[in-house]
């Protein structure tokens, strides 16, 4: 509420973010940076089974990407679902980012068709060993890095300045 008005912003609200972090803690590194700046509840999917997001003015959602998609127990947490929450926004860590588009297709397309209105998408390097990668040590070793957290940091800002 701003001046006793109700705002349909991410600043006016409660916020969730829910994540799967498997590997390397590369989305968890993203969450809890997107949680500090969105004075957000942090919760894993295990956490989220269960509970009912719609309470939340906005979710965000969000893993590692394994064989071009979100992690399946977020996939799963968002199919079990029988009220969604009204506005979402979705983050991943990748091997590939520049295919987020495809990456985020499976997460997004579940959560429009069950109501949402997506806010934002946001995608940044993680160090990727999946496969066959780990023989040569996988890819994006230091990843999520400095630049990456702060372009995390101002895709915040944005969700904070949406109208």
């Amino acid at each position: 509420m701003i001046n006793g008005d109700e705002d349909n912003t991410v600043a006016s609200g409660k916020v969730a973010i829910v994540y799967a972090s498997v590997h390397h803690g590369n989305t968890r590194q993203i969450a809890t940076l997107l949680a500090s700046q969105l004075d957000a509840e942090l919760m894993t999917v295990e956490e989220a089974m269960g509970r009912c997001l719609k309470a939340y003015r906005v979710v965000g959602f969000g893993s590692g990407i394994y064989f071009g998609r979100h992690h399946h127990s977020l996939l799963k947490l968002v199919d079990s679902w029988n009220e969604a929450p009204d506005r979402v926004f979705i983050f991943s860590t990748a091997g590939l980012p520049i295919l987020r588009s495809l990456q985020h297709t499976a997460l997004r397309g579940r959560l429009v068709k069950k109501g949402c209105s997506v806010l934002g998408e946001f995608c940044c390097r993680g160090w990727d060993t999946v496969g066959p990668l780990w023989l040569m040590g996988g890819i994006n070793r230091k990843h999520p890095n400095e630049r990456d957290l702060d372009r995390a940091r101002r895709f915040a800002e944005k969700l904070l300045a949406s109208r």
